[in-house]
């Protein structure tokens, strides 16, 4: 079933997430609790299954503010991998990740690239690479194989990391299932929610 984004009946998760996002934007005081969040997710990603929600790569495309995340814990051997608390980020340090489609080598077709950057007072850390989305259970595979760090919006060091172009080649015929991904299992117009290979989940918000 491929997901309505414009869907007026919202679940109480989807207004959770909302108010934590609207809230993380606003006024602090209004968020709503890190255990309330986490619940809101793990209801979130039990409804995505259960329902078989796909989403189009058009609805990541864009720019998003990464506003809460769960670490992980290992435990014993039977259990795995848990989720451990969840926290929203400091504002102090904005992090965002944003998809977008370019034009293939054979200008035949176009392919999905990813970027991810970290703000440090003056200092930006920004890594971009290519993706895949294959579409299937809303997997998005990616690889970072370029930095580029900027200081008072001057950029003073861009290069290859991981192989550069090469790995780029390799990328795309590798298994999805072998590289780091997101799953997502929900998306809206205004924010998106996934788990990553690790287990962690996480919550983005939709730059304007």
């Amino acid at each position: 079933m491929t997901a309505d984004l414009t869907s007026q009946a919202l679940p109480d998760f989807v207004s959770v997430l909302s108010l934590a996002a609207t809230a993380y934007q606003g006024q602090r005081n209004n968020r709503p609790s890190a255990e309330v969040v986490v619940n809101a997710l793990l209801q979130a990603e039990k409804a995505a299954k259960q329902q078989r929600v796909t989403y189009p790569f058009e609805s990541l495309v864009g720019q998003w503010r990464l506003c809460f995340v769960t670490g992980t814990r290992k435990v014993r051997k039977q259990a795995g991998i848990v989720l451990g608390k969840g926290f929203y980020l400091p504002k102090f340090a904005p992090t965002h990740i944003s998809f977008h489609t370019t034009q293939a080598s054979d200008a035949t077709s176009a392919r999905a690239e990813i970027s991810n950057s970290v703000q440090l007072g003056a200092v930006l850390l920004k890594l971009q690479g290519p993706a895949q989305y294959p579409g299937k259970k809303n997997l998005l595979a990616f690889d970072f194989i370029q930095m580029q760090i900027s200081l008072f919006g001057r950029v003073i060091y861009s290069g290859q990391i991981r192989g550069g172009k090469g790995q780029a080649v390799n990328f795309y015929s590798q298994p999805v299932a072998k590289l780091p991904f997101f799953a997502f299992f929900l998306v809206t117009e205004d924010l998106i929610a996934a788990r990553g290979r690790g287990g962690g989940l996480a919550l983005w918000i939709r730059e304007k």
